[in-house]
């Protein structure tokens, strides 16, 4: 006859898998509004109350500052006040309130080194008077992952890890297994031919790379607009994606 569980044991478990996010309560979710991208999503969108991670593609600060855009744009849709944390004086409001974040909606914490940006994460994520948390970090070990994820579920606050490295050689760190819910990956693509002279809207590969309980997906998207949201290309718009044609192109 089999030995009875250990109570203790039995609500370790419970409680790590509510961290994770594996039982409990539907959540409440942001979708994107685009049909595509959303059916990958559990619940049709971006799980609130929860840690995301968002990294630019292999083109350095180019890729970089789309993917801060793509986290903006988030923010953007959610009503209220934004913490945004970086280590260093390098967020460039301008670009943020092109996604639609205006500068009255974020609160700025400049830190000072990398340890810290997480831990101010942390607090903002346990206020729970704020809509959403954004830190810019290299590394996101498995530690601080968990206890973001589980500050973000105890608020219902969004958090979100922007991984921005400034060696090359760190960017390996976001292979690594993490708390996060999903993970993004956004690349700068070519904007399509105007019949004008000018420049048209930007577009970006939008790489969803990981999704608790959902599904990957690589699309080519119209970066968000002055409301945050993105769009799809018109030629794309009844048809399939091109994604796949440029993944390894992005990637270089």
């Amino acid at each position: 006859m089999p030995a009875q569980a250990d109570p203790a044991i039995a609500a370790l478990r419970a409680r790590i898998a509510w961290i994770e996010g594996e039982v409990g309560s539907a959540r409440e979710v942001l979708p994107f509004g685009i049909p595509q991208l959303d059916r990958k999503l559990p619940g049709g969108g971006l799980a609130l109350g929860c840690l995301h991670e968002i990294a630019g593609g292999g083109n350095g600060a180019i890729d970089g500052a789309a993917a801060a855009c793509f986290a903006a744009g988030i923010a953007t849709r959610l009503p209220g006040k934004v913490l945004w944390c970086v280590a260093h004086q390098d967020l460039f409001a301008p670009g943020l309130e092109q996604a639609g974040l205006a500068p009255d909606r974020v609160i700025h914490v400049e830190t000072g080194d990398d340890r810290t940006v997480l831990a101010c994460m942390e607090e903002g994520l346990r206020h729970g008077g704020l809509t959403a948390v954004v830190g810019e970090v290299p590394k996101l070990p498995m530690t601080a992952s968990r206890r973001l994820h589980l500050a973000a579920r105890e608020s219902g606050t969004l958090g979100i890890a922007l991984r921005r490295w400034r060696r090359h050689a760190d960017a390996s760190d976001f292979g690594q297994p993490t708390a996060a819910m999903t993970r993004w990956r956004v690349s700068v693509l070519p904007s399509a031919p105007l019949p004008v002279p000018g420049v048209g809207r930007p577009r970006w590969l939008v790489e969803l790379i990981r999704a608790r309980a959902g599904e990957n997906l690589d699309i080519e998207l119209e970066a968000c607009d002055g409301t945050g949201r993105l769009g799809v290309p018109a030629e794309l718009a009844d048809g399939p994606t091109k994604a796949e044609g440029w993944r390894h192109r992005a990637a270089r």
